[in-house]
């Protein structure tokens, strides 16, 4: 499989990746729907679906920074491998974009630039109020009994990350659409397809190769022309880096 993978690479000129969390996991981020997953854990007043929830956002602040800076940020996790082949794919002209329903930031962190944020960023922050942008630094250094509030007008700062009960931004999903859509090459790796709407935008793809490299079985694994079930580190490393 490795060989047939590295052979579509070679030949392909349109590449798309599309992943999700479990690209990250390589870089010690939990999950969330596995064993070892943040939605497993039981030391929350909260299921976390809520506590990430807009509604929970605006009712229970505290609450939410509470879980969102211990749960979600992990702004000293660094890029595994998959993200370096990935960026090295983008440097050789090969692949066109990542469209990614994470929200740590090591794309960028790796290289890469083309990528799309389905669910937002830690990286990004707005105040409610006047809407300045602020970064996760600045962020942490602005909070008042555990909430991040504006210096300016006081007002509580948001994340720019999709929270339960909110949409998709349109430009990112019309784009993520677009480069799907002329990929002839689509990657999709480290991510369950459970998880809509963005899973729905694979619907777009018309192009010749479909690899689908995840720990477990998905959904589209019967129109895949590539199924791995290793590791996405230890698989872009060995076909692209090694």
């Amino acid at each position: 499989m490795y060989e047939d993978l590295k052979r579509v690479l070679q030949e392909s000129e349109h590449i798309v990746f599309f992943g999700g969390a479990g690209v990250s996991t390589e870089s010690n981020i939990p999950d969330f729907r596995s064993q070892s997953g943040i939605y497993s854990k039981k030391t929350y007043p909260y299921p976390a679906e809520v506590m990430i929830s807009h509604d929970f956002f605006v009712t229970h602040p505290k609450e939410f920074y509470d879980f969102y800076f211990s749960e979600m940020v992990y702004e000293n996790a660094q890029p595994n491998p998959a993200y370096i082949a990935l960026a090295k794919l983008e440097e050789m002209g090969k692949l066109d974009a990542i469209v990614t329903q994470n929200i740590d930031g090591l794309h960028q962190k790796a290289g890469s630039k083309h990528v799309l944020e389905l669910h937002g960023s830690i990286h990004r922050n707005r105040c409610s109020g006047c809407h300045r942008f602020y970064t996760l630094e600045e962020m942490k250094e602005n909070r008042k009994e555990g909430i991040p509030v504006c210096p300016h007008c006081g007002k509580i700062l948001k994340p720019e990350v999709v929270l339960y009960g909110e949409a998709l931004d349109n430009a990112v999903v019309e784009e993520s659409i677009r480069c799907i859509a002329q990929a002839d090459t689509l990657i999709v790796g480290g991510t369950s397809l459970v998880v809509y709407p963005a899973a729905g935008l694979l619907q777009y793809f018309k192009g010749k190769h479909l690899i689908l490299i995840n720990k477990d079985m998905t959904s589209m694994d019967h129109k895949a022309d590539i199924i791995i079930h290793d590791p996405i580190g230890e698989v872009l490393k060995e076909v692209v880096l090694d």
